[in-house]
């Protein structure tokens, strides 16, 4: 009897251990594009190896609905633990989207005016010698210099966003506002300084009241070190020989409306279809983000407020962002007219520029030459 019961014991524990230890694959798909899918996930297989990236996660949505999402890779190499849908990585200057669509709506609702000055509603920041308005910084066409290379590397613990202004609040601007679009992270990081002293609330209270909480956006948030943040990922980086080390440790709030919030593929995605067809963000907030600026001389900026607008080389229209900080990186990809949403997100220091996601997208996109070959097919057929 005895013998009985160790046995049993025996293959109770050979049973929980082995489902413990058996990987599982976190993936959502949609079988109808089960072949363009395939070819996508083995670009992103590819991209991580040969990038020597840890982990990241992947999403697509089409006509409103999430087709494809997968974490794929290591959120932390040192416990191995797998990445999933949910984890959350930085992305960096992506940040900068979530932030103009709070400006814009705070604009549509009066509680800013674009073309007042930064210093009425900030009086923390000194008058200049040319007027400072709030569109300025929205569209980058400030004058504000861009951090020296300690400013960028300042490793300070528990820095507020207000306070991280004062790095440059007494410098003089580099040339009139409204002339040269410069980006740099402290346009972003003053327009939220001024978001939250208008308001009187925090970032953060902003960013769940007008985009989180509304949009159903469970995986953004700021990227608070001091936190216990549930599925967030560890953070990487290259050492000067392509080693993989452990990235230098950032407090990023100071710069949240910059570059300082967590997210993931999926959030991504759902911003993107909420920028498609939403009640949340009106037809004039989209219009106004992604419009470009005037500048002299009949020039535009390439950049609108937080969101870059561009043809591909189809001439069809997109928009999005791309970008990375210290230990993640991100993109968001939209196509308006073919309803058609991608992002990605990684644990791995500003890695994104090589990202291939304009070539997947093309996966899910009929070309001109695809279109005729197509017909021509038709009329054999018939």
């Amino acid at each position: 009897m005895k013998n009985f019961t160790e046995i049993i014991g025996v293959l109770i524990l050979t049973f929980v251990f082995s489902g413990c230890a058996k990987k599982k694959t976190d993936i959502l798909y949609d079988r109808k594009y089960i072949d363009q899918i395939k070819e996508v996930r083995n670009d992103a297989v590819n991209y991580l190896v040969m990038g020597n990236i840890p982990g990241g996660n992947f999403a697509i949505a089409k006509d409103g609905k999430m087709i494809y999402s997968e974490g794929m890779g290591f959120a932390s190499k040192d416990l191995e633990v797998r990445v999933t849908r949910e984890t959350k990585f930085r992305i960096g200057s992506v940040s900068e989207c979530f932030t103009a669509l709070i400006y814009q709506m705070l604009v549509e609702k009066g509680t800013l005016v674009p073309d007042s000055s930064v210093s009425f509603y900030f009086p923390e920041f000194p008058n200049k010698q040319f007027k400072l308005t709030l569109d300025h910084l929205a569209y980058q066409t400030s004058g504000i210099r861009k951090p020296t290379v300690s400013e960028t590397d300042w490793r300070v613990i528990d820095t507020g966003i207000q306070e991280g202004i004062g790095l440059f609040k007494n410098d003089s601007l580099l040339y009139p506002p409204g002339v040269f679009q410069d980006e740099n992270i402290f346009n972003y990081n003053l327009l939220g300084a001024v978001m939250e002293k208008t308001t009187g609330k925090t970032y953060s209270q902003l960013l769940q009241e007008f985009i989180t909480d509304t949009l159903h956006l469970t995986n953004t948030t700021l990227d608070n070190p001091l936190a216990v943040i549930k599925g967030r990922s560890d953070f990487y980086d290259l050492n000067f020989v392509a080693q993989l080390v452990n990235a230098t440790f950032r407090d990023l709030r100071f710069r949240a409306p910059s570059e300082g919030l967590l997210s993931n593929a999926e959030d991504l995605v759902k911003l993107g279809n909420a920028m498609l067809d939403s009640p949340v963000i009106s037809e004039s907030v989209r219009e106004s983000v992604l419009a470009p600026a005037s500048l002299p001389d009949n020039r535009k900026t390439l950049i609108g407020k937080g969101w870059i607008a561009m043809t591909d080389k189809f001439g069809r229209k997109f928009y999005g962002r791309a970008g990375g900080v210290t230990g993640g990186s991100a993109a968001l990809v939209v196509y308006p007219d073919e309803k058609l949403v991608l992002a990605a997100t990684f644990n791995l220091t500003d890695k994104i520029g090589q990202f291939p996601i304009m070539e997947m997208a093309q996966k899910f996109l009929k070309t001109p030459e695809t279109n005729s070959a197509s017909e021509t097919q038709a009329g054999k057929n018939q």
